[in-house]
């Protein structure tokens, strides 16, 4: 069987084009997403959506659209766009121009570019491993998967998803995250606990406790401990060969020696980058020898740790703090002592990692699901090779579409909201209690996750939460949590494949009205 010729190639000349066609969309509705109201949409299932839509006009080539692998190219290749356009890169080369460094922008631009295709890459070695496994919740990933087949099977589970999407528009228009809600059905439950009861001591603690928890860089401090038990982790479960081994080759496509591989290239170029950064950026001058080889070694592994962790919250909750994790790299190479420039440098290439990482993941989620969950071994590595060409593909068209426009979008001061809080934190700076204060609360944090294991990942979504401020979130991954306990009880556990379909619609339906109102919003 050639599962070549089964799969769809993302070259062919129709395919490609709407590859060109989506990724220019998916940018544009990126950059101008980030720098009018601070957000960067989902626009996996406005995509797939496009698709099937193609797949029904009855013209030539057009009627090839009707392949769910089609479709599933066509959604890489926007959300790719989308993401990388407004996080990877529009938003990192915004911090340097706040602060008055605009010689610092193209430097950076570059490093970011180089640094979201290291993401997406590293993620594409990654996935289907025992640290990011084909078979984790990726919620973003199910819904579209689960929407593509329902367009293109119909039947009960049409007609579950589409409550879902329904359940899900509704409670958007009634500001419930919605979301949230959803994961609560599909995800571990002791990881999104955790991440629920985050998000409401992060929404009520001065009312609870009369502490503002912010203040005390309290949900930093737990990021970082956590954070640094989760490495550990990691590391021993490459390290264990034995166990590694008997667990992986069983379970997943690729062994902890390709684990152990990709992390050491990524490492390198991570630090080649970094270096890059350096050399173009300037801050050689400002810095001593000893100064600027512990830049590029912590901007080094800033920019792991940051995928990383931004990489388990994506898989486990599809929520990830990739803005609030930067900053603590921020705070961190404050109190190191790096000058404003190292800093502005820093916190952009930071930013800049994770992103594109953690939307590959649910892309290659969403493939796997289409492809038959891994049952045809060579289908699924055509295909998400394939992937990863419209994905790379998308990427450089971000790329073009943002240098074309950052510097009009500059000169109307249109930038990422965030962006101000970078630079707010780099001219204030930060004092020496602020060391200590992530110090005595990265104890709990580590605590929280050495406790949960690897596989619940319990301490990064709990500090997840506190990073983010959305009680109403919180609430509605517990009331969740409490639903899906009380129907897999009530249904014995037969039922589990509606539930799975019935929250894809419900997060589905959230992502779709959040794009929709967002860009009415702009349009206003």
């Amino acid at each position: 069987m050639n599962n070549k010729v089964l799969h769809p190639r993302a070259l062919e000349p129709v395919t490609l084009l709407m590859i060109v066609l989506t990724s220019v969309v998916g940018a544009i509705i990126g950059i101008q997403l980030i720098t009018t109201l601070g957000i960067s949409a989902n626009t996996s299932i406005v995509g797939a959506i496009f698709a099937m839509i193609l797949g029904r006009i009855p013209i030539g080539k057009l009627i090839e659209f009707k392949s769910v692998h089609r479709q599933n190219i066509i959604q890489t290749a926007i959300s790719a766009a989308t993401f990388s356009a407004a996080s990877s890169l529009m938003l990192p080369i915004g911090i340097p121009y706040v602060l008055g460094y605009e010689n610092l922008v193209l430097p950076l631009f570059i490093g970011v570019i180089l640094a979201m295709f290291v993401d997406a890459l590293l993620l594409y070695k990654f996935f289907d491993t025992k640290i990011f496994p084909a078979a984790g919740t990726w919620p973003p990933g199910i819904a579209t998967a689960e929407a593509i087949k329902a367009g293109d099977k119909g039947g009960k589970n049409a007609k579950v998803l589409i409550g879902g999407v329904l359940i899900g528009i509704v409670g958007s228009v009634l500001k419930i995250p919605m979301s949230a809600f959803g994961v609560a059905f599909i995800g571990n439950i002791w990881a999104l606990t955790m991440f629920g009861i985050g998000l409401l001591l992060r929404g009520y603690s001065v009312q609870l406790f009369n502490v503002d928890l912010n203040a005390y860089y309290i949900p930093h401090g737990v990021m970082i401990g956590a954070g640094i038990v989760a490495l550990f982790q990691v590391s021993f479960a490459l390290l264990n060969k034995k166990s590694a081994k008997k667990s992986e080759e069983l379970s997943y496509s690729k062994d902890a020696k390709e684990i152990r591989q990709a992390f050491g290239v990524g490492f390198i170029a991570y630090l080649a980058i970094a270096l890059l950064i350096a050399i173009l950026g300037g801050i050689i001058t400002h810095m001593s020898f000893g100064m600027l080889i512990g830049f590029i070694v912590f901007a080094t592994i800033a920019a792991f740790v940051h995928e990383l962790i931004v990489g388990i919250a994506a898989m486990h909750a599809g929520w990830f703090p990739a803005f609030a994790v930067a900053f603590i790299t921020l705070i961190v190479g404050i109190l190191i002592g790096f000058p404003a420039p190292a800093l502005a440098l820093l916190a952009g290439y930071s930013a800049a990692t994770g992103v594109a990482f953690a939307d590959m993941g649910y892309d290659l989620k969403t493939g796997f699901i289409l492809r038959g969950n891994g049952s045809d071994a060579a289908l699924e590595k055509e295909g998400r090779k394939q992937q990863l060409i419209a994905g790379m593909l998308a990427f450089a068209i971000s790329a073009v579409v943002v240098l074309l426009s950052y510097k009009s979008y500059f000169a109307q001061d249109l930038v990422a909201p965030v962006n101000h809080v970078y630079a707010a934190t780099i001219q204030s700076g930060v004092t020496g209690d602020v060391a200590k204060q992530l110090m005595i609360w990265a104890i709990p944090g580590a605590l929280i996750q050495l406790i949960g294991g690897s596989k619940r990942q319990m301490g990064i979504l709990f500090a997840t939460g506190l990073l983010l401020v959305n009680p109403i979130a919180g609430w509605a991954v517990l009331v969740g949590i409490l639903l899906r306990v009380i129907f897999t009880y009530v249904t014995k556990g037969k039922r589990e494949s509606e539930m799975t379909v019935f929250a894809a619609g419900v997060i589905a339906g959230d992502a779709l009205y959040s794009f929709f109102s967002s860009i009415l919003k702009i349009g206003k």
